[in-house]
């Protein structure tokens, strides 16, 4: 067998091999439904799941990558978990203090690494269509609603602040704060409205999620791309970017 033809046959074999995902935060809302995704889905495998009262296993088949919807403790963990694994690390928590910033940048010194605010490809579709109307309707007054569940403990969600931020880039300002509103109640998986208001008309982009399992599918999809990316830090622009080329 010639080298090229080994080249291209380990990356056949790779595209075949299951993701071996480490699930940190398993015991939470996202982590259920991301152990349900994964068990129904084909092409991933849960190498280990771990919550607050677990320790990382030395893992005999290795991990390609660490998934963790936590907290912010728990996200410094994943980090520490990805690095020791040396495997790449997907981050859905939000809230996360400049410490767990810091741990996830260190990570990405030796490992592939991302922090996704929102894994639906819809809300990345939705960004996309913000920066565009705020580059053409920069005069416009814009604000962003979000509505979430009671339980929910950062305010506006990390969802809204990239949505703001995709107006910033748009504009080329930065978004009244005063701008941004936050709304918890009942049990809303979550909903984020982008209103442009201008002399006699208002245009609305809207993004209602009504199940966590787009977001499960959403991350057991950036996870399968970042595992290929090299190392560093990476943000969902790329993943999207990607995705929209086809």
């Amino acid at each position: 067998m010639t080298t090229t033809q080994s080249s291209l046959s380990s990356v056949a074999e790779d595209s075949l091999r299951p993701l071996r995902i480490v699930l940190h935060g398993a015991l939470g809302r996202m982590g259920q439904r991301l152990l349900g995704c994964i068990s129904s889905e084909r092409g991933y495998l849960i190498a280990q799941s771990i919550d607050r009262d677990n320790q990382l296993e030395v893992l005999p088949g290795g991990a390609d990558v660490v998934i963790d919807f936590s907290s912010d403790d728990g996200a410094m963990r994943a980090a520490q978990a990805a690095t020791t694994l040396g495997c790449a690390l997907l981050v859905g928590t939000t809230g996360l203090s400049q410490a767990s910033r810091d741990a996830i940048q260190r990570a990405s010194t030796r490992v592939p690494a991302m922090v996704a605010a929102n894994t639906s490809l819809g809300v990345a579709v939705t960004r996309k269509l913000v920066m565009d109307a705020a580059r053409l309707l920069p005069e416009f007054d814009i604000d962003i609603t979000e509505t979430h569940h009671v339980r929910k403990l950062d305010a506006p969600s990390g969802t809204a602040l990239s949505l703001a931020a995709a107006v910033t880039a748009g504009t080329g300002k930065p978004l009244n704060p005063a701008r941004i509103h936050a709304i918890r109640a009942g049990d809303v998986v979550g909903e984020h409205v982008v209103a442009f208001s201008g002399p006699g008309e208002r245009i609305i982009i809207t993004h209602s999620a009504t199940s966590r399992d787009l977001f499960a599918l959403g991350a057991l999809r950036m996870a399968r791309w970042l595992v290929q990316q090299p190392v560093g830090m990476h943000v969902t622009d790329e993943w999207f970017a990607d995705f929209a080329r086809g």
